[in-house]
């Protein structure tokens, strides 16, 4: 093992367990709140789907990765390659769709009395609750796809027709049938992400035109543009855009493995450990705002039924 190898495999270890145990710890205040009888807030709900989702992504790549980076390969037999690509596809699927979901939620939130996004707000909790659900069926029907094309490398058996993900092999096919794959696969990333980009550019716009409102009303107070439904906006809207650049990278890393015919070991890790950027960075995010710290820390008694919670509570 030279020290190339030795370096990636120190720093997807790292990765993974910051990962892992940030993740962890959001998971353990929501479960907190939820086992105690706190109520919890539907974004709350909503950030504990993504927390789960993100353990299976940081997970399910990471520790096949660290243990492929020190040196020993082909350790997974087809079974375990299956499930490993299958669990990291569902994880990295409900990180955007959780997202995505927490981006329309707030934008409905915030929304003006006079838009059209007004009359959602008494039915939202609802349509959240069955869209985060659906969100998992669907990936788990797209990971079916990792069950046919994946597979361990055996001794003595030929990998020319296999493309190499350094631990695990992938059938090739003809570029035609790669490309629709790569379509089918990244079908719902892309509209998840036309909601985010939408959502964002709303949300934007309406704390704009709250902020010329409130610039415009001497007597009122200054401290009324740090409400917590502002605040709240602001940190999804940094976890959006987060989201974003990150998903853009590790997306370019994924299309060139996908789309080259015989990828390099070092494009292979460097896919592997982007892959991983945002379900290790975003607890931070949360982490670092009072508000959302409150929210975990200091909850207030309250009916842990979400869909009966008011709109105004949510923030």
């Amino acid at each position: 093992m030279d020290a190339s190898e030795l370096s990636i495999g120190v720093i997807i270890l790292s990765q993974t367990v910051i990962g892992v145990l940030a993740n962890f710890f959001l998971l353990y205040h929501c479960m907190i709140l939820y086992l105690t009888r706190y109520r919890l807030r539907s974004i709350d709900w909503v950030l504990m789907h993504l927390t789960v989702g993100s353990i299976f992504a940081i997970l399910s790549k990471g520790i096949p990765q660290t243990i492929a980076a020190f040196g020993l390969k082909d350790f997974l037999n087809d079974i375990g390659c299956k499930l490993t690509f299958s669990f990291h596809r569902v994880g990295r699927g409900v990180c955007i769709g959780s997202t995505s979901f927490l981006s329309v939620f707030q934008a409905i939130i915030i929304s003006p009395r006079d838009s059209r996004c007004s009359k959602l707000k008494v039915k939202v909790h609802k349509y959240i609750f069955y869209s985060v659900y659906l969100n998992w069926v669907i990936y788990f029907i797209i990971s079916i796809l990792n069950l046919l094309h994946m597979r361990a490398k055996y001794k003595n058996v030929s990998t020319i027709n296999l493309k190499s993900f350094v631990y695990c092999y992938s059938v090739r096919h003809d570029p035609i049938s790669d490309i629709l794959y790569a379509a089918l696969v990244s079908g719902p990333d892309i509209i998840f992400l036309g909601l985010m980009l939408y959502t964002s550019g709303f949300m934007v716009l309406t704390l704009y035109r709250h902020k010329q409102k409130m610039q415009q009303m001497p007597r009122m107070n200054v401290s009324s543009l740090s409400s917590p439904a502002s605040r709240a906006t602001k940190t999804i809207l940094l976890l959006v855009s987060t989201f974003v650049l990150f998903y853009a990278i590790s997306s370019l890393c994924q299309l060139l493995v996908a789309l080259l015919y015989n990828p390099s070991l070092i494009l292979v890790n460097v896919a592997s450990m982007t892959a991983s950027f945002f379900p290790t960075v975003y607890p931070f995010l949360f982490m670092n705002h009072d508000s959302w710290a409150l929210s975990f820390c200091l909850p207030l008694k309250r009916n842990r039924h979400f869909p009966k919670a008011s709109s105004q509570e949510l923030n």
